[in-house]
């Protein structure tokens, strides 16, 4: 019996995480809920109870994309493969695509351009950020390498589907927070200007001798992170006195979700976003080059990062305290970009100029 060859964009996801040897089992690894986005699809009330615990606990959970989300998966493995091209560009071609001299964190940002700590340490990796409104036709399209522009297709499905799983979680806390109807998802529309990207990332295997941090300890600048890994090396700093970093361990078949900045300020500290960073990836798998694609997700451009009425769940803000009122666009924008040394020297040094929201996150376990 002949076998019906099935097009690559609609081949049911492998996520094999070929070639990447096993994740080690003596290694801490964090506390990340498992949830199911088909249960929270329908709405399943524990699975909606323990989505809402997670994201007031600690910001962060593992998404089961099977069934509703087999689309997203193999659009992912595709762009996995489109990534590894992209960065096999030659080094002069890429640089042709670093806007941050137009004060842009789209595009490429090359190899040792950020702090990463207050030492004055540099980032031990590459990405490229391909903007949501350039796919979509929000905004004028940005240049791009051929390999990215003949993707634009795919781009546009993979962008599609995670901005799905970012409207239910916006969905599901609206609901939460008893938030007027569409708050939330009103201020996040696909259609809409906005911050959201693609990110693809590149981190090559770090000397035997000197493994440390490749990006430094941040909270997420926007709302939402969809978040593919294959291999280990992002860390998470569970609440707590005494907590250690713990490594979070790639799942087969799962996203990892965490909330940002915007989801903070939107809640006066109830939602959290939590403190993480990317270091070497743990055992074997710290000889193997790490690649990583994330969809990030931030609140429309005009959107002002301040404390939302209308829920009786938020806390309110205290006695005198005055909120910063900045826009999503400005906000991101100076998070993005405030760590580059050719922009602003010594000052990228200075974590306090453009300090993100760890530190509100944090209040409640200090």
């Amino acid at each position: 019996m002949a076998t019906k060859t099935v097009p690559e964009a609609l081949t049911a996801p492998t996520q094999g995480f070929e070639g990447a040897p096993p994740f080690p089992d003596d290694v801490p690894t964090a506390p990340l809920l498992r949830l199911s986005l088909a249960r929270l699809i329908d709405r399943d009330p524990d699975e909606v109870d323990r989505f809402g615990r997670a994201c007031e606990d600690l910001g962060f959970f593992y998404l089961d994309l099977t069934g509703p989300g087999d689309s997203l998966l193999a659009d992912a493995d595709q762009l996995f493969r489109v990534g590894a091209e992209l960065f096999d560009l030659p080094l002069k071609e890429k640089k042709k695509y670093d806007f941050m001299h137009k004060q842009s964190y789209f595009g490429y940002k090359g190899y040792g351009a950020n702090v990463v700590d207050r030492s004055g340490n540099l980032d031990r990796n590459e990405f490229y950020n391909v903007s949501k409104d350039d796919i979509f036709g929000v905004s004028d399209p940005w240049p791009a390498p051929v390999v990215l522009d003949s993707r634009r297709a795919l781009l546009k499905s993979f962008i599609g589907s995670a901005h799905g799983i970012v409207t239910l979680v916006l969905q599901l806390l609206n609901d939460r927070l008893n938030l007027p109807p569409n708050t939330l998802q009103d201020m996040h529309r696909l259609e809409g200007q906005s911050g959201d990207q693609v990110r693809f990332i590149k981190a090559p295997p770090q000397p035997l001798d000197d493994r440390r941090t490749s990006l430094g300890e941040h909270s997420d600048f926007g709302s939402v992170t969809v978040l593919f890994n294959r291999l280990g090396g992002l860390q998470v700093l569970p609440p707590g006195r005494d907590a250690q970093w713990c490594y979070v361990k790639p799942l087969l078949n799962h996203a990892i979700i965490n909330l940002g900045d915007a989801m903070v300020k939107f809640t006066n500290g109830l939602l959290r976003s939590n403190i993480h960073r990317v270091v070497a990836p743990p055992g074997e798998q710290a000889d193997h080059t790490r690649y990583s694609l994330v969809y990030f997700n931030r609140p429309e451009n005009d959107v002002l990062l301040k404390r939302l009425d209308g829920s009786d769940r938020i806390p309110p803000l205290e006695k005198d305290e005055v909120e910063e009122g900045i826009n999503s666009k400005d906000w991101i924008i100076r998070r993005a970009l405030g760590h580059r040394i050719a922009l602003f020297g010594k000052d990228a040094l200075n974590y306090d100029r453009i300090r993100g929201t760890e530190e509100q996150s944090q209040r409640a376990y200090l």
